[in-house]
């Protein structure tokens, strides 16, 4: 067996730190169904703050967030606007539908980026066989897209078109602060034009659980009254949004660490025979490549990386796999890594 296992399948199998564990140990609590939990409160007030929006609410995932926000944005029978490939719209078990009763208008957008004029195209005059539109859905980073970053200046673009015809903007922000980092901005710049942000405390911030829907008082009063109707409530908390805390304040600033290898592992693959990809398209921490499928089969590779302790995000139909840098992956790791796909492809190691 390998003595370092160096698992790359997403930013969300990172592992508490040591100060991490030591503020859950530390952490001073109450019941936050009654709005008591101190440190749930700070971490909520620090969210808001960071996104320049008037309040938070701490939820247990990206994907109940969202569910809250779609929820106190649209009523039954409306329709929202989103990329084709949006996770709300692939990976969140059709909640949309399930729980909000809405449509989704899939956009092409471009990279997973979909912009104000792709929407203004999309909006139909009324009429009564249409469903009525009332929010636009932007996903910031896109996963799909290939942790793609929508700009400031796109949102604003989104925001004209919203403000025109009476939508809302939520921002899937799951990896916003690898947007913001990519950008070199804040993100409280990327979220001034949106309504609201739901953010992962969970992903590339290495907490162990929860993120964060953040807006205005009262949209998130709302959001709070519909995280109580999934089953969100909280009682004593605080003990993981200690952990939220420490994410914000010691990971969050080292988020260009995991950009900068995510760069350098493309640059690497690049140079592998029978692995495609381009380097310039990677933004974020996430990369993704394909296969020249004459030279390598993928499945076995993912298989035969796993045998030399690598692990990556699993082939799909397209022969196309994901991996994802976060703070527990060094830069020796990823030479590793690098060294790890030579060996199985076939391509001499030097030492």
């Amino acid at each position: 067996m390998p003595q370092k296992i160096i698992d790359m399948r997403s930013d969300t199998v990172t592992l508490p730190t040591e100060s991490m564990r030591r503020a859950m140990a530390e952490a001073e609590v109450g019941d936050d169904v009654h709005q008591e939990d101190p440190t749930i409160n700070r971490l909520q007030d620090m969210s808001a703050e960071m996104f320049g929006k008037e309040a938070a609410v701490l939820v247990a995932s990206g994907t109940q967030g969202n569910a809250c926000a779609m929820l106190a944005h649209t009523h039954h029978g409306e329709l929202a606007f989103c990329d084709a490939n949006a996770h709300v719209s692939r990976y969140e078990g059709g909640g949309y539908a399930a729980l909000a009763g809405v449509s989704l208008e899939k956009l092409n957008g471009i990279r997973g980026i979909i912009d104000g004029d792709m929407v203004e195209q999309a909006i139909m005059p009324y009429n009564e066989h249409l469903a009525d539109p009332s929010l636009i859905w932007v996903e910031n980073t896109s996963n799909q897209g290939g942790g793609t970053a929508t700009s400031v200046e796109v949102m604003r673009g989104l925001r004209e078109v919203a403000d025109r015809h009476g939508l809302n903007i939520h921002v899937d922000g799951a990896r916003i602060f690898n947007a913001a980092t990519s950008l070199g901005v804040s993100v409280a710049d990327l979220a001034q034009h949106a309504d609201s942000v739901q953010f992962c405390l969970s992903k590339g911030l290495g907490a162990p659980v929860g993120s964060l829907v953040v807006g205005d008082s009262d949209l998130c009063t709302v959001v709070r009254k519909k995280r109580k109707m999934l089953g969100g409530g909280w009682r004593q908390a605080g003990v993981f949004a200690a952990a939220g805390i420490v994410a914000l304040t010691e990971i969050a600033p080292r988020l260009h660490e995991d950009h900068e290898n995510a760069r350098r592992l493309a640059e690497g693959i690049a140079d592998i025979p029978g692995l495609l990809i381009n380097p310039e398209a990677v933004e974020t921490n996430l990369v993704f490549f394909g296969y020249d499928t004459e030279v390598v089969d993928p499945a076995r590779f993912a298989d035969e990386l796993a045998d030399r302790g690598v692990l990556i995000g699993g082939a799909s139909k397209a022969t196309i796999s994901r991996v994802c840098l976060h703070h527990q992956v060094t830069a020796d790791d990823v030479e590793t890594v690098l060294d790890a796909m030579r060996e199985v492809v076939g391509v001499p190691v030097l030492v």
